[in-house]
């Protein structure tokens, strides 16, 4: 079996996904994943005639982000009409899992240089625009499980594991204290290109959803954003969600509706590519290779609780690669709720100064599909910045599902 190589990765910066006010709404997602294609041609030389295939997640894969956007960008790009591209949605987790499988077909000796990434315009495309509910509206897979909004399930999590809003705020005002300090330090200059418009003219050049002016006194005025959501039921049920939730976990006696917009995931645009090589190829043209895939996993939880799938998943993937925690120099947790680090970092034994040292998605926002490529690529950065070997990449994934990737400087 080969290796696959990662020989570069690029990202957009993210922009606030607000209509008409953020900086990325005016830009077609399909021309903001082409900007990150174009970009390793320049920075790497790359001949996108050899590239086997582009493998790109996308959450909404609807209205500006339907018809197979991989092959759209791909066209958008001005790349040869050889170049295939393929779209895939597993939610969250579609960003990552596009780098993993681009990671396989290398790892197969099926092919010899794949893109992985993932694009996501939240402005354009708002979360739900497929309309599919929670469910499918299949009310027979209502009747096997009783699914609840995300939110929901990260307040039922912090309940379970007596996560107080303190705690889940605390963790928030660290993730924007660490990623000021990355910005002005210039920590993700090394992967990031600036989104331009199509003048030529440069649209946004830094990550616009941080807020560095973040204060715990702040932060605890928000008010819960799912609590609202808990007490709703459905036309067609009798029971809220919340009610749904402590159903499921009965030891429970309500759900401490402790999440809100300050410690949670940032609603943002962007884009993120990984180029993965054989090393034969590399060789060939001359690359110096920066890591290599290790091991990749999925796996599935209770749908229901939904987002602590992160555990089993990282066990498994450290499994395959033979290694424990201990092994591990970095960790990517997606910050899609504050709960959910602190459940992997609780369960795994992991100390919070080795998890998202650059701060994660609570201060620079989740563009659903790309994000599981920007964490992979944030991982590395850092990596080469403090001389470490291994990182660990992992996020929770709607309908009770987690993926973890190891990646090994080289």
């Amino acid at each position: 079996m080969s290796e696959a190589w990662v020989i570069d990765h690029v990202r957009t910066p993210r922009g606030k996904g607000k209509k008409e006010t953020g900086a990325l709404y005016n830009i077609h997602p399909q021309e903001l994943f082409a900007q990150t294609l174009n970009a390793l041609i320049r920075r790497d030389g790359l001949d996108p005639r050899d590239v086997e295939d582009v493998v790109v997640g996308t959450v909404s894969e609807i209205e500006d982000q339907g018809g197979c956007i991989a092959r759209m960008a791909v066209l958008a790009a001005g790349w040869p009409s050889e170049a295939t591209g393929v779209s895939l949605n597993r939610f969250c987790g579609s960003g990552l899992q596009a780098v993993n499988f681009a990671a396989m077909g290398v790892m197969s000796g099926q092919q010899d240089l794949v893109v992985g990434g993932g694009v996501e315009s939240m402005s354009r495309v708002p979360l739900g625009s497929d309309k599919s509910g929670l469910d499918g509206h299949n009310r027979h897979l209502r009747e096997l499980h009783a699914l609840v909004p995300q939110g929901v399930s990260a307040d039922l999590i912090a309940t379970l594991e007596g996560f107080s809003r303190a705690d889940c705020d605390r963790f928030a005002l660290e993730s924007q204290r660490r990623c000021n300090h990355a910005v002005k330090n210039g920590y993700f200059k090394k992967s990031m290109e600036p989104v331009k418009d199509l003048d030529g003219k440069i649209v946004l050049a830094e990550d616009e959803y941080p807020r560095p002016e973040t204060t715990l006194e702040g932060l605890g005025k928000l008010e819960p954003s799912f609590l609202g959501m808990g007490a709703y039921r459905m036309k067609d049920g009798p029971l809220t969600f919340d009610e749904k939730a402590k159903n499921r976990y009965p030891q429970i006696e309500f759900v401490n509706h402790v999440h809100t917009a300050g410690n949670s995931s940032g609603i943002v645009d962007g884009a993120s590519v990984v180029l993965l090589a054989a090393p034969d190829y590399a060789k060939s043209r001359g690359w110096k290779p920066r890591a290599r895939i290790i091991a990749t996993a999925t796996y599935g939880d209770d749908p229901v609780i939904m987002l602590t799938a992160p555990v089993p998943a990282s066990k498994r993937c450290l499994k395959k690669a033979g290694m424990t925690v201990n092994d591990i120099d970095l960790f990517e947790i997606n910050e899609a709720f504050a709960a959910v680090p602190l459940k992997v970092m609780k369960d795994l034994g992991i100390p919070h100064d080795k998890v998202n040292v650059n701060g994660g998605a609570i201060a620079l926002g989740h563009p659903l599909g790309a994000t599981g490529a920007m964490l992979l690529g944030t991982a590395l950065d850092e990596l080469e910045r403090i001389n470490k070997t291994t990182a660990l990449i992992t996020m929770c994934i709607g309908g009770g599902m987690g993926i973890s990737t190891i990646i090994e400087r080289i």
